[in-house]
């Protein structure tokens, strides 16, 4: 691992579509960049066991789990030709219709921002301790398991 600093990628409840466009309109200025990116992962409202999904309550071992994105971020950055990366998770309460996970890459030429993105998420989902307990309409729950 780099001896670049850890940041949290979490944000508290949704990820915001004012936050998303902020993101991506501070990359017009850097002008080495021909592409970008982004995966939205979005709260769906399953029907599990005749019951509406209304939500996805997230938790994670945070040190951990930002251990982990860094270690899927510096692997991606070894592996393509990337100018920058961001990804954003949310904890707590996501509603059903809302944006829970953000990933956005940027590099000089298309082909690289396709492979890593499609990369990190599913690194993300497969290595990242974050936990969802979905919550249906009658409020009861259960916790998610990812497919």
């Amino acid at each position: 691992m780099s001896d670049k600093k850890i940041k949290s990628v979490f944000i508290q409840g949704a990820i915001s579509s004012e936050f998303i466009g902020e993101s991506i309109a501070k990359h017009q200025t850097k002008i080495s960049i021909g592409a970008h990116n982004i995966f939205l992962g979005q709260v769906r409202a399953d029907v599990i066991d005749n019951k509406i999904v209304a939500a996805i309550e997230y938790t994670a071992y945070e040190d951990m789990a930002n251990a982990k994105f860094h270690e899927i971020r510096e692997a991606a950055f070894e592996k393509f030709e990337l100018t920058c990366m961001h990804i954003y998770h949310s904890l707590g309460t996501v509603n059903a219709g809302e944006i829970c996970l953000f990933v956005f890459v940027s590099s000089p030429h298309r082909k690289a921002v396709f492979d890593a993105l499609e990369f990190i998420v599913e690194e993300i989902k497969s290595k990242v301790p974050v936990f969802g307990k979905e919550i249906f309409e009658d409020n009861s729950h259960q916790w998610k398991v990812n497919s």
